[in-house]
């Protein structure tokens, strides 16, 4: 296996573990009353699931490249 596919895996697998810190914020009680208060997500949990898509589309692309 090439280095590049071994940086775009593990690239991948940090975005899905963004992903996961996002959705576990989204959904924490303090993210849920902030949401129905301010009807939008926290900076934070914002940043964590955008960065956690950005990583995993960036690595998927990276490992499925030819």
């Amino acid at each position: 296996m090439s280095q590049k596919k071994i940086i775009g895996i593990v690239i991948f697998v940090v975005g899905l573990v963004l992903l996961y810190f996002g959705f576990n914020q989204a959904n924490s009680a303090v993210g849920e009353i902030g949401e129905a208060i301010t009807g939008k997500y926290t900076d934070e949990t914002m940043a964590y699931l955008i960065a956690g898509i950005i990583a995993t589309v960036v690595g998927l692309f990276t490992v499925l490249k030819k």
